[in-house]
């Protein structure tokens, strides 16, 4: 079994999957992190795509990086400067060549994650 890393956005403010919202992940080796991918999310939130497909998946130390009040801004919500949530660093390890999902609950003034399926 070969391992992957999805992922997912929903707006709990809105009720709804946070379209248009920029994601990087990073591979954490050492003290650097090297920018593997970056990806925005469709209607559903989601990716449309493996943010890392089996063929390049490590195991590892890695770390996805929302880019939340970009998004906010283009989501109408009042502007704020600066804004409470900006940018959301998510740093997670994967141990196992298996299915990893790590979404986010995204609101302007929190958030949430935990390892989906």
């Amino acid at each position: 079994m070969a391992g992957y890393l999805t992922t997912h956005v929903l707006d709990t403010a809105l009720g709804r999957p946070a379209e248009g919202l920029e994601v990087k992940l990073f591979k954490i080796e050492g003290d650097k992190n090297r920018h593997l991918k970056t990806l925005i999310t469709n209607e559903d939130g989601r990716m449309g795509e493996k943010i890392l497909p089996e063929e390049v998946f490590e195991i590892g130390l890695y770390e996805l990086i929302f880019y939340a009040g970009h998004y906010f801004n283009k989501s109408n919500f009042p502007l704020e400067t600066p804004r409470f949530l900006d940018i959301i660093p998510i740093r997670f390890g994967m141990s196992e060549p298996l299915h990893y999902h790590v979404p986010l609950l995204l609101s302007p003034f929190g958030y949430s994650t935990y390892r989906g399926s």
